[in-house]
């Protein structure tokens, strides 16, 4: 596994997993109704790195199998998301990916906080982000509740019923 910039060649394997019920059932965007369009454009917007990181995940092989990003980066602050096929799903490289993002961040970026959120509904997620032992976080009591507000990506609904968590640079 490893994780690259975004390639056109992505485009068919990204829009397979954003017409799989069961990979975006619980995601807060409506996938489904995404093209082959949107994911080229999605792919081009990708290569200006300036405030958003989205990489590709890939196998041994550089076949496309999800997406890793860190997103909304700020001077200290970065979300971040990922997304996989359901071919890829219980493979490991959800976890690897998401440990090299985080560390590019720390590291490159020179971030101090990475955060994300999760809907409740989506158990699976929830269920991987517990077991690996990252720390869930109320929003209201921390210092990034302030840059999700500016950034406007949630509603304020939204931000109560998500859970939400975040990796502090070591």
């Amino acid at each position: 596994m490893k994780i690259r910039n975004l390639s056109l060649k992505d485009a068919p394997l990204m829009l397979e997993w954003m017409h799989d019920p069961d990979v975006v059932k619980d995601l807060q965007a409506n996938f489904a109704a995404k093209t082959m369009e949107d994911c080229r454009a999605f792919i081009e917007s990708a290569q200006d790195t300036s405030a958003n990181l989205h990489m590709a995940i890939t196998d041994d092989n550089d076949e496309y199998m999800g997406t890793v990003s860190l997103k909304h980066i700020r001077a200290e602050t970065a979300e971040f998301g990922i997304t996989i096929r359901k071919a890829a799903m219980g493979k490991g490289l959800s976890q690897t990916a998401m440990a090299e993002i985080i560390s590019y961040g720390f590291d490159k970026l020179g971030l101090k906080c990475v955060y994300w959120c999760v809907n409740p509904l989506n158990t699976r997620a929830v269920r991987f982000y517990d077991k690996n032992g990252y720390q869930r976080i109320d929003v209201n009591q921390a210092v990034i509740r302030k840059d999700i507000d500016e950034i406007g990506a949630y509603t304020n609904a939204q931000i109560e019923q998500y859970i939400w968590y975040c990796v502090l640079q070591q």
